[in-house]
Protein backbone atom coordinates (compact mmCIF):
# COMPACT_ATOMS: atom_id res chain seq x y z
CA UNK A 1 0.00 0.00 0.00
CA UNK A 2 2.99 2.78 1.05
CA UNK A 3 4.53 1.80 -2.32
CA UNK A 4 1.51 2.86 -4.07
CA UNK A 5 0.73 5.66 -2.57
CA UNK A 6 4.19 6.96 -3.20
CA UNK A 7 3.82 5.96 -7.07
CA UNK A 8 0.57 8.09 -7.23
CA UNK A 9 2.25 10.64 -5.08
CA UNK A 10 5.11 10.63 -7.92
CA UNK A 11 2.77 10.53 -10.43
CA UNK A 12 1.12 13.59 -9.54
CA UNK A 13 4.20 15.70 -9.03
CA UNK A 14 5.40 14.41 -12.89
CA UNK A 15 2.44 15.78 -13.97
CA UNK A 16 2.45 19.04 -12.22
CA UNK A 17 6.07 19.37 -12.87
CA UNK A 18 5.31 18.87 -17.33
CA UNK A 19 2.37 21.20 -16.88
CA UNK A 20 4.06 23.92 -15.51
CA UNK A 21 6.89 23.69 -17.84
CA UNK A 22 4.98 23.63 -21.61
CA UNK A 23 2.97 26.24 -19.48
CA UNK A 24 6.55 28.62 -19.13
CA UNK A 25 7.17 27.57 -23.11
CA UNK A 26 7.91 30.93 -25.07
CA UNK A 27 5.27 32.00 -26.79
CA UNK A 28 6.28 33.94 -29.83
CA UNK A 29 4.57 38.08 -30.30
CA UNK A 30 2.99 36.59 -33.31
CA UNK A 31 1.13 34.26 -31.32
CA UNK A 32 0.04 36.50 -29.35
CA UNK A 33 -3.42 38.29 -31.42
CA UNK A 34 -4.88 39.77 -28.85
CA UNK A 35 -2.07 42.39 -28.43
CA UNK A 36 -1.51 43.36 -32.18
CA UNK A 37 -4.67 42.02 -34.41
CA UNK A 38 -6.61 45.50 -33.29
CA UNK A 39 -3.72 48.03 -34.31
CA UNK A 40 -3.90 46.20 -37.75
CA UNK A 41 -7.84 46.23 -38.11
CA UNK A 42 -8.87 48.32 -41.86
CA UNK A 43 -5.13 48.93 -42.11
CA UNK A 44 -2.66 48.39 -45.39
CA UNK A 45 -0.37 45.92 -43.71
CA UNK A 46 3.29 45.25 -45.03
CA UNK A 47 5.46 42.48 -43.64
CA UNK A 48 9.10 42.00 -43.26
CA UNK A 49 8.87 37.49 -43.34
CA UNK A 50 10.70 34.77 -44.52
CA UNK A 51 10.53 31.13 -43.73
CA UNK A 52 10.82 31.14 -39.46
CA UNK A 53 7.67 33.68 -39.14
CA UNK A 54 5.60 30.72 -38.06
CA UNK A 55 2.50 31.14 -36.35
CA UNK A 56 1.84 27.55 -34.83
CA UNK A 57 1.97 25.63 -38.11
CA UNK A 58 0.96 28.66 -40.04
CA UNK A 59 3.03 31.36 -42.06
CA UNK A 60 2.36 35.03 -40.76
CA UNK A 61 1.02 35.45 -43.99
CA UNK A 62 -1.63 32.65 -44.51
CA UNK A 63 -2.46 33.44 -40.39
CA UNK A 64 -3.35 37.13 -41.31
CA UNK A 65 -5.04 36.60 -44.34
CA UNK A 66 -7.22 34.12 -42.45
CA UNK A 67 -7.99 36.95 -39.94
CA UNK A 68 -9.40 39.09 -42.73
CA UNK A 69 -6.30 41.33 -42.75
CA UNK A 70 -5.37 43.67 -45.53
CA UNK A 71 -1.65 42.07 -46.18
CA UNK A 72 -0.45 44.23 -49.11
CA UNK A 73 3.38 43.81 -49.74
CA UNK A 74 6.04 41.26 -48.77
CA UNK A 75 9.46 41.93 -48.08
CA UNK A 76 12.09 39.77 -48.62
CA UNK A 77 15.17 39.88 -47.13
CA UNK A 78 18.45 37.98 -48.02
CA UNK A 79 17.71 34.46 -48.66
CA UNK A 80 14.61 35.07 -49.91
CA UNK A 81 11.20 35.14 -48.81
CA UNK A 82 10.84 31.23 -48.47
CA UNK A 83 14.70 31.30 -47.35
CA UNK A 84 15.75 29.41 -50.12
CA UNK A 85 18.49 31.55 -51.74
CA UNK A 86 22.20 31.40 -51.03
CA UNK A 87 24.18 33.50 -48.98
CA UNK A 88 24.26 36.88 -51.15
CA UNK A 89 22.27 36.09 -54.34
CA UNK A 90 19.86 38.13 -55.52
CA UNK A 91 16.49 38.55 -54.56
CA UNK A 92 14.48 40.39 -56.67
CA UNK A 93 10.72 41.62 -56.86
CA UNK A 94 8.06 39.27 -57.89
CA UNK A 95 4.35 37.39 -57.21
CA UNK A 96 3.99 35.21 -54.61
CA UNK A 97 2.44 32.23 -55.99
CA UNK A 98 0.30 31.35 -53.44
CA UNK A 99 -1.16 34.33 -52.14
CA UNK A 100 -0.75 36.97 -55.30
CA UNK A 101 0.59 39.54 -52.59
CA UNK A 102 3.64 41.61 -54.53
CA UNK A 103 6.73 40.32 -52.96
CA UNK A 104 9.28 43.30 -52.85
CA UNK A 105 12.92 42.57 -52.44
CA UNK A 106 15.19 44.65 -49.58
CA UNK A 107 18.19 42.87 -50.37
CA UNK A 108 20.88 44.14 -52.60
CA UNK A 109 20.54 47.40 -54.40
CA UNK A 110 17.71 48.44 -52.62
CA UNK A 111 17.54 47.75 -49.48
CA UNK A 112 15.06 50.58 -48.16
CA UNK A 113 12.21 50.36 -50.27
CA UNK A 114 11.07 53.26 -52.22
CA UNK A 115 8.73 56.24 -51.12
CA UNK A 116 5.88 54.73 -53.74
CA UNK A 117 6.13 51.56 -52.03
CA UNK A 118 5.88 52.32 -48.76
CA UNK A 119 2.86 54.80 -49.28
CA UNK A 120 -0.01 52.04 -50.04
CA UNK A 121 0.94 50.53 -46.30
CA UNK A 122 -0.07 52.29 -43.17
CA UNK A 123 1.85 49.49 -40.95
CA UNK A 124 4.67 47.49 -41.68
CA UNK A 125 5.33 44.35 -39.23
CA UNK A 126 8.79 43.14 -38.46
CA UNK A 127 8.60 39.53 -37.48
CA UNK A 128 11.64 37.35 -38.55
CA UNK A 129 13.93 34.93 -36.53
CA UNK A 130 17.34 36.38 -35.88
CA UNK A 131 20.71 34.70 -34.07
CA UNK A 132 21.77 37.73 -32.28
CA UNK A 133 24.87 38.32 -33.87
CA UNK A 134 25.79 41.40 -35.50
CA UNK A 135 26.60 40.60 -39.16
CA UNK A 136 23.57 38.60 -39.49
CA UNK A 137 21.79 40.71 -42.04
CA UNK A 138 18.42 40.54 -40.81
CA UNK A 139 18.90 43.53 -38.63
CA UNK A 140 20.63 45.46 -41.08
CA UNK A 141 17.17 45.32 -43.13
CA UNK A 142 15.29 46.32 -39.72
CA UNK A 143 16.95 49.26 -39.71
CA UNK A 144 16.30 50.46 -42.94
CA UNK A 145 12.57 49.26 -42.73
CA UNK A 146 12.16 51.52 -39.69
CA UNK A 147 13.68 53.95 -41.35
CA UNK A 148 12.12 54.32 -44.11
CA UNK A 149 8.63 53.65 -42.38
CA UNK A 150 10.04 56.98 -40.10
CA UNK A 151 10.62 59.18 -43.13
CA UNK A 152 7.16 57.94 -44.78
CA UNK A 153 5.49 58.36 -41.37
CA UNK A 154 4.20 54.62 -41.08
CA UNK A 155 3.87 52.57 -38.29
CA UNK A 156 6.66 50.26 -37.97
CA UNK A 157 5.60 46.74 -35.40
CA UNK A 158 8.03 43.76 -34.85
CA UNK A 159 6.59 40.84 -33.19
CA UNK A 160 9.84 39.70 -31.36
CA UNK A 161 11.19 36.23 -31.18
CA UNK A 162 13.98 34.96 -28.81
CA UNK A 163 17.74 35.38 -29.29
CA UNK A 164 19.20 32.16 -29.32
CA UNK A 165 22.49 33.36 -28.32
CA UNK A 166 20.99 36.37 -25.65
CA UNK A 167 23.39 34.83 -23.19
CA UNK A 168 26.69 36.26 -24.87
CA UNK A 169 27.47 40.02 -24.81
CA UNK A 170 31.29 39.79 -26.55
CA UNK A 171 33.79 41.18 -29.28
CA UNK A 172 34.41 44.39 -30.98
CA UNK A 173 32.19 47.30 -30.91
CA UNK A 174 31.32 48.28 -34.54
CA UNK A 175 33.59 51.46 -35.37
CA UNK A 176 31.72 54.12 -37.78
CA UNK A 177 34.79 53.75 -40.60
CA UNK A 178 33.76 49.94 -40.92
CA UNK A 179 29.75 50.65 -41.18
CA UNK A 180 28.62 48.37 -43.60
CA UNK A 181 25.53 45.75 -44.20
CA UNK A 182 27.42 43.30 -42.20
CA UNK A 183 27.37 45.97 -39.27
CA UNK A 184 25.19 48.97 -39.02
CA UNK A 185 25.44 49.64 -35.31
CA UNK A 186 27.86 50.34 -32.71
CA UNK A 187 27.36 47.18 -31.18
CA UNK A 188 29.28 44.16 -30.72
CA UNK A 189 29.38 40.63 -32.67
CA UNK A 190 27.62 39.10 -30.31
CA UNK A 191 25.12 42.01 -28.85
CA UNK A 192 22.96 39.56 -26.11
CA UNK A 193 19.22 41.62 -27.39
CA UNK A 194 16.69 40.36 -29.27
CA UNK A 195 15.14 42.01 -32.70
CA UNK A 196 12.33 43.86 -30.39
CA UNK A 197 15.01 44.91 -27.51
CA UNK A 198 17.25 46.28 -30.67
CA UNK A 199 14.32 48.09 -32.73
CA UNK A 200 14.30 50.52 -29.18
CA UNK A 201 17.89 50.94 -29.20
CA UNK A 202 18.09 52.04 -32.66
CA UNK A 203 15.29 54.33 -32.20
CA UNK A 204 16.25 55.32 -28.98
CA UNK A 205 19.94 56.36 -30.17
CA UNK A 206 18.66 58.00 -33.09
CA UNK A 207 20.67 55.46 -35.49
CA UNK A 208 17.73 56.00 -37.99
CA UNK A 209 16.60 59.62 -39.90
CA UNK A 210 13.69 60.73 -38.14
CA UNK A 211 13.97 58.16 -35.35
CA UNK A 212 11.73 60.51 -33.32
CA UNK A 213 9.03 60.23 -35.78
CA UNK A 214 8.84 56.78 -35.77
CA UNK A 215 6.05 54.99 -33.89
CA UNK A 216 7.08 51.71 -32.95
CA UNK A 217 5.49 49.17 -30.94
CA UNK A 218 6.79 45.55 -29.94
CA UNK A 219 5.05 42.68 -28.93
CA UNK A 220 7.51 40.61 -26.65
CA UNK A 221 7.58 37.59 -26.11
CA UNK A 222 5.59 35.96 -23.24
CA UNK A 223 7.48 33.41 -20.23
CA UNK A 224 11.22 34.45 -21.82
CA UNK A 225 14.28 35.46 -19.54
CA UNK A 226 17.74 36.32 -20.34
CA UNK A 227 18.27 32.77 -19.43
CA UNK A 228 15.81 31.30 -21.34
CA UNK A 229 17.15 28.50 -23.80
CA UNK A 230 15.48 28.20 -27.37
CA UNK A 231 16.04 25.57 -29.88
CA UNK A 232 14.87 26.97 -33.10
CA UNK A 233 12.05 25.10 -34.78
CA UNK A 234 12.72 26.52 -38.19
CA UNK A 235 16.34 26.98 -39.94
CA UNK A 236 17.19 30.61 -39.65
CA UNK A 237 19.12 30.57 -43.28
CA UNK A 238 19.95 27.94 -45.65
CA UNK A 239 23.52 27.33 -43.86
CA UNK A 240 22.82 27.50 -40.49
CA UNK A 241 20.87 24.02 -40.05
CA UNK A 242 20.74 23.71 -36.38
CA UNK A 243 21.69 24.73 -33.28
CA UNK A 244 25.11 23.65 -32.97
CA UNK A 245 25.75 26.31 -36.20
CA UNK A 246 23.65 28.92 -34.98
CA UNK A 247 26.00 28.27 -31.30
CA UNK A 248 29.60 28.27 -33.60
CA UNK A 249 28.10 30.92 -36.34
CA UNK A 250 29.40 33.86 -34.34
CA UNK A 251 33.08 32.12 -34.17
CA UNK A 252 33.29 30.59 -37.61
CA UNK A 253 31.88 33.30 -39.85
CA UNK A 254 35.31 35.35 -39.70
CA UNK A 255 36.84 32.43 -41.83
CA UNK A 256 34.51 33.81 -44.77
CA UNK A 257 37.06 36.68 -45.30
CA UNK A 258 39.76 33.92 -45.47
CA UNK A 259 40.70 30.78 -47.78
CA UNK A 260 39.63 28.01 -45.45
CA UNK A 261 36.15 26.37 -45.41
CA UNK A 262 33.35 26.49 -42.66
CA UNK A 263 31.45 23.80 -44.06
CA UNK A 264 29.88 25.49 -47.13
CA UNK A 265 28.05 22.79 -49.48
CA UNK A 266 27.86 20.25 -46.87
CA UNK A 267 25.19 19.19 -44.78
CA UNK A 268 27.23 20.43 -41.56
CA UNK A 269 28.01 24.56 -42.50
CA UNK A 270 29.20 26.40 -39.42
CA UNK A 271 30.72 23.30 -38.00
CA UNK A 272 33.37 22.36 -39.46
CA UNK A 273 37.00 24.10 -40.73
CA UNK A 274 38.89 22.66 -43.71
CA UNK A 275 41.29 23.49 -46.15
CA UNK A 276 43.48 21.74 -48.99
CA UNK A 277 46.13 20.96 -49.59
CA UNK A 278 47.32 21.74 -46.23
CA UNK A 279 45.86 20.46 -43.23
CA UNK A 280 44.03 21.93 -40.13
CA UNK A 281 43.28 18.71 -38.61
CA UNK A 282 42.87 14.90 -39.87
CA UNK A 283 39.34 14.78 -40.32
CA UNK A 284 38.52 14.85 -43.59
CA UNK A 285 35.36 16.26 -45.85
CA UNK A 286 33.79 16.79 -49.23
CA UNK A 287 32.62 19.96 -50.70
CA UNK A 288 29.93 19.96 -53.41
CA UNK A 289 27.49 22.72 -54.72
CA UNK A 290 24.27 22.81 -53.24
CA UNK A 291 21.01 24.51 -54.94
CA UNK A 292 20.23 27.45 -52.55
CA UNK A 293 22.76 26.90 -49.91
CA UNK A 294 26.04 26.81 -51.44
CA UNK A 295 26.02 27.02 -55.23
CA UNK A 296 29.72 27.94 -55.63
CA UNK A 297 31.34 26.77 -52.59
CA UNK A 298 35.05 26.99 -51.53
CA UNK A 299 37.20 24.21 -52.68
CA UNK A 300 33.78 22.81 -54.67
CA UNK A 301 34.01 18.83 -55.46
CA UNK A 302 37.44 18.95 -53.58
CA UNK A 303 38.36 17.32 -49.95
CA UNK A 304 40.09 19.15 -47.78
CA UNK A 305 41.31 18.83 -43.65
CA UNK A 306 40.49 20.22 -40.58
CA UNK A 307 38.58 20.06 -37.34
CA UNK A 308 35.20 18.53 -37.31
CA UNK A 309 33.10 20.70 -34.62
CA UNK A 310 29.71 19.03 -34.86
CA UNK A 311 29.85 17.55 -30.76
CA UNK A 312 32.43 20.44 -29.55
CA UNK A 313 31.31 22.32 -26.63
CA UNK A 314 30.23 26.07 -28.10
CA UNK A 315 28.85 28.82 -27.32
CA UNK A 316 30.06 32.35 -27.55
CA UNK A 317 32.86 33.68 -29.30
CA UNK A 318 36.21 31.57 -29.39
CA UNK A 319 38.83 33.26 -31.59
CA UNK A 320 40.87 29.96 -31.13
CA UNK A 321 39.97 28.42 -33.80
CA UNK A 322 40.83 31.36 -35.97
CA UNK A 323 44.02 32.03 -34.81
CA UNK A 324 45.34 28.65 -34.69
CA UNK A 325 44.11 28.42 -38.28
CA UNK A 326 45.83 31.59 -39.04
CA UNK A 327 49.38 30.61 -37.03
CA UNK A 328 49.26 27.19 -38.93
CA UNK A 329 48.61 28.41 -42.39
CA UNK A 330 50.76 31.31 -41.97
CA UNK A 331 54.11 29.13 -41.65
CA UNK A 332 52.85 27.38 -44.86
CA UNK A 333 53.36 31.32 -46.71
CA UNK A 334 49.33 30.93 -47.61
CA UNK A 335 47.77 34.48 -47.91
CA UNK A 336 45.54 33.97 -44.99
CA UNK A 337 43.44 37.50 -44.87
CA UNK A 338 42.76 37.44 -48.66
CA UNK A 339 39.61 39.85 -47.85
CA UNK A 340 40.93 42.13 -45.43
CA UNK A 341 38.21 44.77 -46.09
CA UNK A 342 35.52 42.19 -45.68
CA UNK A 343 37.58 40.77 -42.39
CA UNK A 344 36.94 44.09 -40.83
CA UNK A 345 33.58 44.96 -41.53
CA UNK A 346 32.68 41.35 -40.10
CA UNK A 347 34.63 42.74 -37.03
CA UNK A 348 33.22 46.08 -37.37
CA UNK A 349 37.35 47.15 -36.80
CA UNK A 350 40.55 46.29 -38.20
CA UNK A 351 41.70 46.18 -35.12
CA UNK A 352 41.18 42.24 -34.78
CA UNK A 353 42.77 41.37 -37.87
CA UNK A 354 45.73 43.66 -36.61
CA UNK A 355 46.29 42.01 -33.47
CA UNK A 356 45.83 38.33 -34.81
CA UNK A 357 48.80 39.24 -37.41
CA UNK A 358 51.26 40.87 -34.54
CA UNK A 359 50.88 37.57 -32.39
CA UNK A 360 48.33 38.80 -29.67
CA UNK A 361 46.34 35.81 -28.32
CA UNK A 362 43.10 35.43 -26.92
CA UNK A 363 43.10 36.65 -23.66
CA UNK A 364 44.79 39.81 -24.51
CA UNK A 365 42.98 40.77 -27.84
CA UNK A 366 39.53 39.90 -25.55
CA UNK A 367 40.97 42.32 -23.07
CA UNK A 368 40.96 45.09 -25.21
CA UNK A 369 37.39 44.78 -26.09
CA UNK A 370 36.24 45.13 -22.08
CA UNK A 371 35.50 48.14 -21.79
CA UNK A 372 33.35 49.25 -25.09
CA UNK A 373 31.25 46.19 -23.64
CA UNK A 374 31.00 47.41 -20.22
CA UNK A 375 29.91 50.79 -21.49
CA UNK A 376 27.54 48.93 -24.21
CA UNK A 377 25.73 47.11 -21.34
CA UNK A 378 25.06 50.44 -19.98
CA UNK A 379 23.77 51.86 -22.92
CA UNK A 380 21.69 49.62 -23.84
CA UNK A 381 20.11 48.94 -20.29
CA UNK A 382 16.89 51.42 -21.22
CA UNK A 383 16.30 48.97 -23.99
CA UNK A 384 15.65 45.58 -22.62
CA UNK A 385 12.83 43.86 -22.78
CA UNK A 386 12.97 40.70 -20.66
CA UNK A 387 14.76 40.05 -16.96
Amino acid sequence: MYKVILYWLALIISVLFITNVHAQLPIMGAQQYPLYLPQLKNKRVGLVVNQTSRVNNMHLVDALLAKGINVATIFAPEHGFRGDHDAGAIVSNAIDDKTGIPLVSIYGKNKKPSPDVLNKLDIIIFDIQDVGVRFYTYISSMHYMMEGAAEQGIEFMVLDRPNPNIAYVDGPILEPDFKSFVGMHPIPVLHGMTVGELAFMIKGEKWINQAFDLKLTVIPVAHYTRRSRYSLPVKPSPNLPNDQAIALYPSLCFFEATPVSIGRGTDFAFQVIGFSPQKLGDFSFSVRSIKGAAANPKFKDQTVYGLDLRHSLSGGLNLSYFINAYKQLSKQNVNFFQRANFMDKLAGTDKLRLAIMAGQNEVQIKQSWQAGLNQFKHQRTPYLLYQ
